[in-house]
């Protein structure tokens, strides 16, 4: 139902641009959000974006990252700027906490080089 692309390798200071792929019905309907993940630890919400666009940052990303959608596509995307190698981390994308998860997928990678 979600597949998340675009990680990688890059070095502290760079950018990405990660984006999730949403097969679902009624996605313009959803609040989405983008998750990370790192070895031995819980999920968490980096941030959200609402149906029509309000977003929500995570502190240690606001000010780097960057959400959006569109929902034609059902496409929701996450612009990494000025990356920190706490940034690596496996990266999903899905509803926002509150709301019935779908499937997770398998995520991206990113990994930070200082």
């Amino acid at each position: 139902q979600l597949q998340a692309f675009g990680g990688g390798l890059v070095q502290a200071g760079g950018s990405l641009r990660l984006s999730c792929a949403a097969s679902v019905n009624f996605f313009s309907s959803f609040q989405m959000g983008w998750y990370r993940q790192t070895p031995g630890n819980q999920r968490e919400l980096v941030a959200t974006i609402g149906r029509f666009g309000t977003t929500t940052y995570a502190d240690s990303v606001k000010g780097r990252f960057a959400i959006s959608r569109d929902n034609g596509k059902k496409m929701v995307y996450l612009q990494m700027n000025s990356l920190k190698p706490e940034d690596t981390a496996v990266y999903y994308c899905n509803r926002e906490p509150s709301a019935p998860a779908l499937s997770w997928g398998q995520g991206t990678q990113i990994t930070v080089s200082s």
